[in-house]
């Protein structure tokens, strides 16, 4: 079975958590209830945990749960080159997640002339950023629509219902979104 990066990362943060508390797995089998087998395939990157299971882990460990969701940072410079946006549609691009005492996630958000995204409201506490890199947009809540050009930034609460439009010409935007931690 090949797991998802998430199970990977989160199998990682156990095994790490785990070390840095002096703890064997044998010791958090036991205190989790789980099996020493289903732990080491955790930990190995290789199980597919479910959110109970990390969450009796993080008791277990006596961390908050999202230490468990959280992946490392990368230490190294971080260089993305440029895409290409696919023709025909918007194009989105997770660019970095980066945790904290809260989540950011730095998205590309590449509109075509002629465009409109509805956003789906996210968590309770949520902000998105908007930076235009080039063209023209309106966007923001949909009782609060602004109209945005190049260089222009817009902050707005991201739990509520948003909206992105453009006219005549596509519009390339960063967008950060700033959700509380869990």
């Amino acid at each position: 079975m090949i797991a998802s990066s998430a199970a990977a990362a989160a199998g990682a943060q156990v095994q790490r958590r785990r070390r840095q508390r002096g703890m064997s797995q044998a010791e958090l089998a036991r205190r989790t209830g789980l099996s020493k087998a289903t732990l080491s395939q955790l930990e190995a990157g290789t199980g597919n945990p479910t959110i109970d299971t990390l969450d009796a882990i993080a008791v277990a460990l006596a961390i908050p749960l999202t230490d468990l969701l959280t992946r490392d940072s990368p230490t190294d410079t971080l260089h993305l080159p440029a895409t290409e946006p696919l023709d025909g549609g918007p194009t989105r691009e997770l660019l970095r997640r980066i945790s904290g005492g809260h989540s950011l996630e730095l998205w590309r958000l590449r509109l075509p002339p002629n465009t409109t995204v509805d956003g789906i409201p996210h968590a309770p506490g949520t902000i998105e950023h908007l930076l235009i890199s080039s063209g023209h947009l309106t966007a923001g809540p949909t009782d609060d629509l602004r109209e945005l050009g190049e260089g222009d930034l817009l902050a707005f609460p991201g739990d509520a219902p948003h909206a992105y439009r453009t006219e005549d010409t596509p519009a390339d935007v960063t967008v950060v979104i700033a959700s509380p931690a869990t």
